[in-house]
């Protein structure tokens, strides 16, 4: 098995681990010294029991990667890219905790594009999203994983959000940084 960010196939499911956004807010709120009324912790750990147990359950599972820098939509571009394919995630799908959600409306930023340091990000082939996705959810770094959409042959090298509101938006690239550097 060779897993790479080329290996993403249209008709794959795309999944995560778990909700988004809460350590490049947790590490951003303690710099800058701000204060919520839900606390923001950030999700550090490491993820190699998780895929460990990911692999048990499939060993088509043709891409992972580390939503770190430059958060979900970033990754998602980067794969777009790197495999020549489209990607569809709906945004209703994707997990943000409301804490999150919170801390980002307030300060202007996206979740989508915050840092993550403990979630991953899964493209399996589609008979077998549903054993990956029961095995993340009984691993306790996955409890939260979700199926958040799909990779697609129309769009090669883009990511398509479906919004709360039924239209769509390109996810770019981002440009910049949305948050300095913080770890």
């Amino acid at each position: 098995m060779h897993i790479s960010a080329a290996n993403a196939r249209p008709g794959d499911a795309v999944l995560v681990s778990g909700a988004m956004g809460d350590h490049g807010l947790a590490i951003l709120s303690q710099r800058e010294g701000l204060r919520f009324e839900s606390p923001l912790t950030s999700d550090c750990a490491p993820l190699c029991g998780l895929v460990r147990t990911m692999l048990n359950a499939s060993r088509d599972i043709h891409v992972l990667r580390d939503p770190t820098r430059g958060g979900l939509a970033t990754a998602l571009n980067e794969l777009a890219s790197q495999s020549g394919v489209g990607i569809a995630i709906d945004e209703q799908a994707v997990p943000v905790h409301d804490a999150v959600r919170a801390a980002a409306d307030l300060l202007g930023l996206d979740p989508l594009y915050v840092a993550n340091e403990g979630k991953l990000v899964a493209v399996v082939a589609p008979e077998d999203a549903e054993a990956v996705l029961a095995a993340m959810r009984g691993h306790p770094l996955g409890r939260e994983a979700t199926l958040i959409g799909h990779v697609q042959a129309e769009r090669p090298g883009r990511v398509v959000l479906r919004t709360a509101l039924g239209t769509q938006r390109q996810l770019d690239l981002l440009t910049g940084e949305q948050l300095p550097r913080i770890c």
